[in-house]
């Protein structure tokens, strides 16, 4: 192999989308460690893992189901819905250890009836999820009304605000740590990941194949609410409270998160390395323009700018990684061949 291959194959196995925000979120760290004071501290780490713990759970099935052309607008209703659930349960006197399989049971159930709306009805999961999500919220309403549940058992308190290793990783990230690698061996090595970038990349052919569309499709529904109810618990632990009105707006940047980590909009493509570097770097600048006293709706508007931003910079660097990987595969001219005319 020459000089010249050796090039080209390192550039096509690492100019990607992936590595280029990889680097881009590394400089931004390294930024905000040299100019914002109190940034590199443990218990300002800490607090920004914490603060993405539960959307970095809901996006590693959004992410799946974006691949397939589909998405769940529902999924931080879902997450409230489960945070009531459990609120209630624990009222109620039921005891954590049942009421933990309880609201993972309630959010499957909430996934599956968006997934039976999509994959049944043939209805669209923007339209369907829409309409969920309103009624989830409702759902949450209706069973607690305005008020809260503030007395919950200390296992579940005492893991909200717990640390591990060097006292800077808060324990409300391990379920993602532990589920992560998951999700990304079954994309990236497993036949359903072949059948879910199939399904998303030609439709007509993954059926034509004999893949049961609707059936992987009504399981990554499932999943999607099985993680919501994962992050309800987890996020009820954090606040020490739950409440119908939680995590509202969350779904603006659990997509957000997708589409910049490279998921891309029509389906087909993308990869879970992307999406977990675009969690860091949205945790990153949300903590930095948090530490700079720049309030909510201001962060909200640059989340906005920021995705609409990663839509026209995902498609400006594939198409300039797609001409130059071409541009490297095309023979080189043989002398004195003739040029065209």
């Amino acid at each position: 192999m020459t000089r010249g291959e050796r090039a080209a194959t390192a550039l096509r196995r690492f100019a990607t989308w992936e590595s280029c925000l990889g680097a881009l979120t590394s400089l931004f760290i390294l930024a905000a460690v040299a100019t914002v004071p109190r940034f590199a501290t443990g218990f300002n780490i800490s607090q920004a893992i914490a603060g993405i713990s539960e959307k970095a759970l809901i996006v590693l099935p959004m992410a799946l189901l974006m691949i397939t052309r589909e998405i769940d607008l529902s999924v931080a209703s879902i997450l409230a819905l489960s945070s009531v659930v459990l609120g209630v349960l624990l009222q109620a006197g039921i005891g954590l250890a049942l009421a933990i399989p309880i609201v993972l049971l309630a959010g499957t159930a909430c996934g599956v009836v968006n997934g039976l709306l999509v994959t049944r009805l043939g209805l669209s999961s923007l339209l369907v999820t829409l309409g969920t999500m309103a009624f989830y919220r409702g759902l949450g309403y209706v069973l607690l009304g305005a008020d809260s549940v503030n007395e919950l058992p200390d296992a579940l308190t005492d893991f909200g605000i717990g640390n591990f290793l060097v006292g800077a990783i808060p324990q409300t990230i391990v379920p993602f740590l532990l589920l992560a690698p998951v999700f990304m061996l079954v994309l990236s090595a497993t036949a359903i990941g072949r059948r879910i970038y199939a399904v998303g990349g030609s439709p007509d052919v993954a059926l034509y194949s004999g893949i049961a569309i609707g059936r992987l499709k009504l399981g990554l529904f499932a999943l999607s609410g099985l993680m919501c109810a994962i992050a309800g618990i987890v996020f009820t632990a954090r606040l020490s409270n739950a409440r119908a009105d939680n995590a509202q707006g969350f779904e603006l940047e659990i997509i957000t998160m997708a589409l910049l980590g490279g998921i891309n909009v029509f389906g087909g493509r993308g990869r879970l390395t992307g999406v977990i570097w675009a969690a860091l770097l949205l945790a990153t600048l949300r903590n930095v323009l948090g530490l700079e006293g720049i309030g909510g709706e201001a962060q909200g508007i640059s989340i906005g700018l920021l995705l609409i931003l990663s839509l026209l910079l995902n498609g400006l660097v594939e198409s300039r990684l797609a001409r130059l990987r071409a541009r490297r595969r095309a023979p080189a001219p043989q002398a004195g061949a003739a040029s065209p005319a």
